[in-house]
C-alpha cells in the first residue's frame, strides 16, 4: 500500500515538474505572413515614430532570440511603447519565433549610416564596457543580446535613454546606462550606427 502510494506520488511529481513542450523552430515563411502589419513601419526605410520622434529600428539581420525577447517585453509591458504593446498582445510564443525567423534571415549586412548628432570616434572610447555583450563592433556573439551595428542612431539614443530613465526594465542595461550623460549616449549611438550591420527588411527583399 505504502509502496503503491509512493510510486503514484513520484509519478505525479514527475508530471508536475517535467518541462512543457518547447516551441518549434521559427518558420520564416509563416513569419512573413504574420509580418504584414509590421511592414507599415519596419518595412519603410527611415520611417519615423511620431512621438517621441525617432526612426523605427531596423530588424533585418537581428538575432532571432533577441527579437523574441523584445516581443515578450512588449507583451508583458516591460517595454513601454503603446503601438508595440498592442501588436504583441495576441502573439503566441510560436508566432514570435516565426516573426523573429523572418526578420533575422535575409541579405548580407548593410553598410553603416552617416551619423548626425553623436561623435563616433568619441563613442569608440566609451563602448569598452558594452563589448562583453554586444561585441567589439556591435555584433553580439550571444543570440539573446541585440546586434547594434548599423542600427539607426536616433533609435539607439531613444533605447539607451529609456534604459537610463526607466522606460525599459532590463536590470543589466539599466545598471550600465544609469550614469551616462546625454552626450555619452549620443556618442555611443553614433559609434554603433556607423558600423556595418542591420538593414531594413521589405517584401521586395
Amino acid at each position: 500500500m505504502h509502496r503503491t502510494t509512493g510510486v503514484l506520488l513520484a509519478a505525479l511529481l514527475l508530471l508536475i515538474f517535467l518541462p512543457g513542450p518547447l516551441p518549434a523552430a521559427g518558420d520564416p515563411e509563416h513569419g512573413q505572413v504574420l509580418a504584414e502589419p509590421c511592414m507599415g513601419c519596419h518595412g519603410i526605410p527611415g520611417y519615423r515614430n511620431v512621438y517621441p520622434s525617432f526612426r523605427v529600428p531596423k530588424l533585418g539581420g537581428q538575432h532571432e532570440d533577441y527579437l523574441v525577447i523584445a516581443l515578450q517585453g512588449y507583451q508583458s509591458k516591460m517595454r513601454s511603447h503603446p503601438t508595440m504593446q498592442a501588436q504583441a498582445a495576441t502573439l503566441s510564443e510560436q508566432d514570435m519565433r516565426d516573426l523573429a525567423a523572418y526578420f533575422a534571415s535575409g541579405p548580407q549586412p548593410a553598410a553603416g549610416e552617416p551619423v548626425k548628432t553623436g561623435r563616433a570616434a568619441a563613442g569608440a572610447e566609451k563602448v569598452a564596457v558594452c563589448t562583453a555583450c554586444h561585441g567589439t563592433n556591435g555584433v553580439s556573439p550571444a543570440p539573446n543580446w541585440p546586434v547594434l551595428a548599423g542600427q539607426h542612431e536616433d533609435y539607439l539614443v531613444h533605447a539607451i535613454t529609456a534604459y537610463r530613465d526607466g522606460g525599459r526594465k532590463d536590470p543589466v542595461m539599466m545598471g550600465q546606462a544609469v550614469n551616462l550623460s546625454d552626450q555619452d549616449i549620443a556618442d555611443i549611438a553614433a559609434f554603433y550606427a556607423a558600423q556595418e550591420g542591420l538593414y531594413t527588411v521589405s517584401y521586395a527583399d
